[in-house]
């Protein structure tokens, strides 16, 4: 498939009364896509596919489209996309600790590169407190300083560890045995295989 069929095989995914804050729709992005115009559509499509959930598909085909375009933070963030649908996805507000507090002196990546650890209230088998793992995607910023805020998306690594998980609840994030943020539960959005496996 070139860039022109992966685009147009993701249109197709959207249906036509979706549309952007600025009341685009999939038309205008078949518009482009006559043009040739591959990164406005792709950027189109990504903003239709921002305004509700869509198939693992579509964001299979604006990922490889944004590849073969080497539109690098497109590409991560549809590749993100697929992993949300795959394992569910937690918002939240995370507030880093500040560079005196923490052993991190640099800005975290906002684009998915960090898979910390999180204090999700899970006991260990020993009693202790256990830690589960989750990409971290910092929304609207490329970098995260320490001391920042943000809104931030996670991916569990284990989506069952997260069933229990509530809004308004307080998780911590760890790089190593000291907390390096705390975050408060916004939304949850966990894969249907998990539910199913909640409480046991």
């Amino acid at each position: 498939m070139d860039v022109t069929e992966m685009l147009e095989s993701a249109s197709l995914l959207v249906p036509e009364e979706v549309a952007t804050e600025n009341d685009i729709s999939v038309r205008d992005v078949w518009d482009y896509l006559a043009h040739d115009e591959w990164q406005i559509a792709l950027s189109l499509l990504e903003e239709l596919g921002n305004r509700q959930p869509l198939p693992l598909t579509f964001w299979e085909r604006l990922a490889e489209a944004a590849e073969q375009l080497g539109l690098e933070r497109s590409a991560a963030w549809c590749h993100w996309r697929c992993s949300e649908i795959r394992n569910g996805m937690i918002r939240a507000d995370l507030t880093l600790r500040p560079v005196a507090e923490a052993r991190r002196k640099t800005p975290i990546s906002g684009h998915g590169v960090l898979r910390p650890m999180w204090d999700i209230g899970n006991p260990s088998p020993t009693g202790g407190a256990s830690v589960s793992i989750a990409g971290l995607w910092v929304e609207d910023m490329p970098v995260l300083e320490p001391g920042g805020r943000a809104t931030v998306r996670l991916v569990p690594l284990t989506p069952a560890h997260w069933t229990h998980i509530e809004a308004g609840q307080r998780i911590n994030m760890h790089e190593d045995r000291t907390v390096a943020g705390t975050a408060v539960v916004l939304e949850i959005h966990l894969p249907t295989t998990a539910m199913l496996t909640r409480g046991h």
